[in-house]
């Protein structure tokens, strides 16, 4: 078809998706040591670094995407983890919980076959 044409010669329009592993896993890892926050998974600036967050007891479900910057802040305002905890602190030195950070419109945590976590960064 002409669209799968356009998008073999385009290759910006091709959804980067990244692989983090099995949901057991990360799911154990955010219940034991809080958010994952990956740092750039798209440029190095930093401005793409995400955090992944889980909430319930079903691996294969309650994920959430935030950008590593709070919601209320542009994105020159990184977070760092407050090791092994599901807090952050931002630029100006306040204490956030991950759900203060930004929710990206743009990244998509996919399970795949419930076992495997995917996140897929369109724009």
């Amino acid at each position: 078809s002409m669209a799968t044409d356009n998008r073999e010669q385009n290759p910006e329009t091709v959804a980067k998706t990244f692989e983090i592993g099995r949901v057991d896993d990360i799911a154990k890892q955010v219940s034991e040591g809080g958010p994952i926050l990956y740092p750039d998974l798209r440029d190095s600036t930093g401005k793409r670094s995400i955090v992944i967050d889980h909430t319930g007891d079903n691996p294969a479900k309650g994920w959430q995407v935030y950008y590593a910057y709070p919601a209320d802040k542009s994105s020159e305002c990184l977070v760092a983890q407050v090791k092994q905890t599901h807090t952050f602190t931002d630029c100006d030195g306040r204490i956030l919980q991950v759900d203060q950070l930004q929710k990206p419109n743009d990244v998509t945590p996919i399970v795949e076959g419930q076992t495997t976590l995917l996140i897929d960064m369109q724009g």
